[in-house]
């Protein structure tokens, strides 16, 4: 008879597993200021810097469709192990890149890595968090992934400013990271019991349901409008700031970048508290500001402005996801919503990677001041869209809407940002549930079939 295995104590997994999963968030950001480290050394143009940046988007979307909802049928650490072999896979091939064209394939695999071990991080959260601290986890893995794209960039760029060699320094730190995480994977206990359907989850799963189908259309414009603007940040400025404000500073450079997704994650704190559809309209308006202020601060090259409109235009995609993500979860069955949230997600990533890889083409024909401002009145032009969208559709007064049928617990999305969890009942500590479809409650639903 074998031995039971041994496992890390709970609140030293749950510790571990945050600190994994800050590691792998903080590892997105970093290429950012480094791609700009890698342009002056290897003098390739920046139409092949915006690929390298955009690769990763896609391959963290075909990831997140194909096994996003897989560590719900074989169980968290065997998903987050793999996820996190493939991520350090990934900085060995970015500390050993010799190229662009090593670094267009190690990030495309670091995408690939990312979007395999999201979900599970977030639901490993929320289940390894101590008991009656369920929404500690949550809010852990609501902010950390923008969050880490600020911070990560933010300390890239510092090495690149104070470090002779940068990019294996970071990369170096972040593969230890990866390894810690590979340890407490294997020596955490399983959060989720195995069950039948792992194949049949492998299908990626595309659908809106009909009553979710006009707010999906309202949805779409405004979340066109937000990864655009943070496509903005992490992909074109550090390039923005090296040669139109003539800044080379690596630390400019990452703070810069980290304004966007820094203030994107600290507004995930707090439009929970506004109705999903204020919280939509609030974010496609803070987009448009933030967008004009980039605009003109850009054309004038005043940074200040610059900066400001980073901060509004950033609590402006986190209020605006938050608020479509909120609208959308009520209106579609408990077996619906992953379909329907992979279809906003493809959509999503769609406009974070492919915007900034087309403007980065035209970069050597437009110059690089008309191809950013033509990239800001897109911006504006489509968040405009999207925020009349929105006040035509509360206008109307569908009986659907979320601020009139859908309580709290129902409107709660485990691991997107912005959406917390609700209050746990003061009798429990725990979590509440919420009666689903045939008996399941919606808490553990949205805990298991929410991909991303």
């Amino acid at each position: 008879m074998g031995q039971r295995r041994s496992t890390l104590p709970p609140a030293v997994a749950f510790a571990g597993t945050g600190l994994a999963f800050a590691g792998v968030t903080l590892a997105a950001g970093a290429p950012t200021p480094l791609l700009v480290f890698y342009e002056n050394r290897w003098g390739f143009h920046a139409g092949m810097l915006t690929i390298a940046f955009a690769i990763y988007a896609f391959g963290l979307l075909l990831a997140l469709l194909v096994v996003g909802s897989l560590s719900d049928y074989i169980g968290r650490r065997p998903v987050l192990i793999g996820a996190l072999a493939v991520q350090l896979l990934a900085m060995v091939m970015f500390f050993f890149a010799s190229s662009v064209g090593w670094l267009v394939a190690a990030r495309a695999v670091q995408g690939v890595a990312t979007g395999a071990a999201f979900s599970a991080f977030t639901a490993a959260l929320v289940e390894l968090a101590p008991p009656g601290r369920k929404e500690l986890g949550a809010v852990i893995g609501s902010v950390a992934p923008a969050g880490g794209l600020g911070l990560g960039a933010l300390m890239a760029g510092a090495a690149v400013q104070f470090a002779g060699s940068p990019a294996r320094i970071v990369f170096a730190v972040l593969a230890v990271v990866t390894l810690f995480g590979i340890c407490v994977a294997i020596l955490s206990g399983e959060t989720a019991p195995r069950r039948p359907g792992a194949r049949r989850a492998l299908r990626p799963e595309l659908s809106i349901p009909r009553p979710a189908a006009r707010e999906f259309a309202a949805a779409v414009p405004v979340q066109i409008g937000a990864w655009m603007f943070v496509g903005l940040f992490m992909g074109l400025m550090p390039t923005i700031i090296r040669e139109l404000f003539h800044i080379d500073s690596g630390l400019t450079i990452g703070a810069i970048v980290c304004v966007e997704p820094g203030s994107a994650a600290v507004a995930g704190l707090f439009v929970r508290r506004v109705s999903p559809r204020a919280s939509a309209r609030l974010g496609g308006a803070a987009m448009i500001v933030g967008a004009v202020l980039v605009m003109i601060g850009v054309s004038t090259t005043t940074l200040s402005l610059l900066v400001v409109g980073g901060v509004i235009g950033g609590v402006g995609f986190g209020a605006s996801y938050s608020g479509s993500l909120r609208s959308l979860s009520p209106l579609a069955e408990p077996d619906q919503r992953a379909g329907l949230f992979a279809a906003l997600f493809t959509v999503a990533y769609l406009a974070f990677g492919v915007p900034v890889i087309i403007a980065g083409q035209l970069i050597p024909r437009a110059g690089l001041l008309s191809t950013v401002l033509g990239y800001c009145v897109v911006t504006v032009v489509v968040a405009a869209t999207g925020l009349i969208a929105q006040l035509v559709i509360a206008r109307r007064g569908s009986a659907t809407a979320p601020e009139a049928s859908i309580n709290e617990n129902a409107a709660f999305v485990p691991g997107w940002p912005g959406c917390l969890p609700p209050s746990p009942t003061p009798q429990t500590g725990s979590m509440p549930s919420v009666p689903g479809r045939a008996g399941v409650s919606l808490a553990r639903s949205h805990e298991h079939r929410c991909r991303g």
